[in-house]
């Protein structure tokens, strides 16, 4: 593909930015579109965890090709993003949950990603906070936390530095092949558009089902030196969903200025980012019962976002199966933050014809469309 190929990227979240800025870096002409800023939509409200998460294998491929990707980022950019490499301490509630974690441990120690398994009483050692009586736990040293409002802000930032261009306070309202519409009517031609705008995916693009799952956070006072690492229980995914659709498992990470951010649900069948008292109770309650200390610590602020989710719980990266030109990095949920990095890359592997480190087939568009369907091969 020529060089001089133009490149549309809608969205300028943590995952628009990251597509765009790669995009560029490999001689594409970008220009970043975002209706109001970088990363004020789902990448302000989220958890910034950068962790290696292993329900499959192909998540953990994934996500371990994307915090490399990080890792080199923060050595070339030290600080942005208020990065803070503290690491991730899976907690085991009980014997069978110890189990998971010792397995969780030797999977990443396979993956080459340093892993410790731990006994309760190494568990509680490492963080005192934690209540007395855990049955272990595992600790990965690699995983980091950041702050994604900041990373999007200076990767957008950087983008303009190299060459592409940003377009801000703009809505596109409406895509065609190789082409996007403006809410105020202007029109933009591209080579490449990549949808990469969370919620509003769907709104564009309505046969892309990627739909909102809600969660409710809480942040604390400032509290330095009494967390060190990132505390997740090992129910972090597997917790079992209410009849109001709700599932609960604690989560809490250790903000760079002494502040703990406290998660986490997940809750279908919502439409706003309204709080809901019982949701947010939960949370409250699920971290308390890890860290009974928070029970005397001040909560200065709590609110709820929508996470851009698929059908199939895996994001949707590649090509639309329909409209030429139009690619998709969309519905990560949770782990977009993470999976920022490789996802960027998998797209302009893809777009160059190259092959890449992951298999394609499994985030493509193509998943969601019966064959019969589809207007072009």
């Amino acid at each position: 593909m020529p060089m001089n190929t133009t490149v549309c990227v809608i969205g300028a979240g943590i995952v628009g930015t990251t597509c765009a800025l790669k995009m560029q870096e490999e001689g594409y002409q970008v220009s970043l579109i975002e209706a109001a800023s970088p990363g004020c939509g789902v990448t302000a409200v989220g958890m910034g965890h950068l962790v290696a998460l292993d329900e499959t294998e192909q998540e953990l491929d994934l996500c371990l090709l994307s915090l490399r990707m990080w890792k080199d980022f923060f050595t070339e950019f030290p600080g942005i993003g208020e990065v803070s490499q503290c690491g991730t301490l899976w907690v085991a509630e009980n014997e069978d949950q110890l189990v998971e974690a010792h397995h969780r441990a030797q999977g990443l120690n396979a993956r080459l990603w340093r892993a410790e398994a731990l006994t309760g009483e190494q568990v509680q050692k490492l963080e005192p906070a934690l209540r007395p009586g855990l049955a272990g736990g595992v600790r990965v040293f690699g995983d980091s936390v950041v702050y994604p409002p900041k990373l999007a802000h200076f990767m957008a930032q950087l983008l303009v530095k190299r060459g592409g261009d940003l377009i801000l306070r703009k809505r596109v309202v409406q895509l065609g092949a190789r082409q996007l519409s403006f809410e105020d009517g202007s029109k933009l031609n591209a080579d490449i558009i990549i949808v990469a705008a969370g919620l509003e995916v769907a709104k564009l693009l309505p046969e892309i089902a990627v739909f909102g799952r809600k969660g409710h956070l809480a942040i604390t006072d400032r509290y330095p030196g009494r967390l060190s690492h990132q505390i997740v229980s090992m129910n972090y995914g597997q917790a079992a969903v209410s009849a109001d659709a709700l599932a609960v498992a604690a989560n809490v990470q250790p903000r760079s200025n002494g502040q703990w951010l406290i998660g986490s649900c997940r809750q279908d069948q919502q439409t706003d980012n309204s709080l809901d008292p019982k949701a947010l109770g939960a949370v409250l309650q699920s971290a308390m019962t890890l860290l009974p200390c928070l029970a005397d610590m001040q909560i200065i602020r709590a609110w709820a976002g929508m996470r851009p989710a698929s059908p199939d719980g895996h994001p949707i990266i590649g090509p639309h199966p329909e409209l030429p030109g139009v690619w998709l990095a969309a519905g990560h949920e949770g782990l977009g933050v993470t999976t920022a990095m490789a996802t960027a890359k998998m797209l302009t592997d893809q777009i160059a014809g190259r092959a890449g480190e992951i298999d394609y087939q499994h985030y493509s568009p193509e998943r969601f469309f019966p064959v019969q369907e589809l207007k072009y091969a």
